[in-house]
């Protein structure tokens, strides 16, 4: 069994009367985040580690923000373009293991939805995806709610 694990990371900018995408699931909130696409930061650190981990470089050199067809782009269908990639080198993904970081909204309410949204895309069961959230402390961008960022692992194998 050939076995490979990847790292991923995501930030970005937090902005007043943004619509708030984690997970692939829209959380209520006064302040969303800011990017080319619906800047759903735990996708793409999700994305960055499939990519990473099949040897394909990352989410920006997959799908640039240079390129308008990715423009306010649902970052699901980067997810599913990840896993088409995947599946082209006979990947399947074994498990993925991420940290969300922002200090509001508190974020457990919608872990389980988050989790049904994302395993049918990944084709892996619900448990195989591991999803925690943390403050930063009120220190730097996350803690002054100026920006929020992601962290995940992943496993794929053949």
């Amino acid at each position: 069994m050939n076995i490979k694990i990847g790292f991923g990371f995501d930030v970005h900018p937090l902005q007043a009367g943004k619509d708030l995408w984690l997970g692939g699931v829209k959380i209520p909130h006064t302040k969303g985040c800011v990017g080319h696409s619906d800047a759903d930061v735990l996708i793409h650190a999700i994305c960055d580690a499939l990519l990473g981990a099949a040897g394909l470089r990352d989410i920006g050199n997959q799908f640039p923000n240079t390129d308008n067809s990715y423009k306010n782009i649902d970052s699901k269908v980067l997810l599913k373009e990840t896993m088409t990639l995947l599946q082209q080198k006979n990947f399947k993904v074994g498990n993925v293991d991420c940290t969300l970081c922002l200090e509001q909204p508190k974020i457990n309410p919608y872990i389980a939805t988050m989790q049904k949204t994302l395993a049918p895309i990944m084709q892996i069961a619900e448990e195989d995806i591991s999803i925690k959230a943390t403050t930063n402390e009120k220190l730097g961008y996350v803690g002054s709610e100026d920006g929020a960022n992601a962290y995940a692992v992943a496993l794929i194998y053949k």
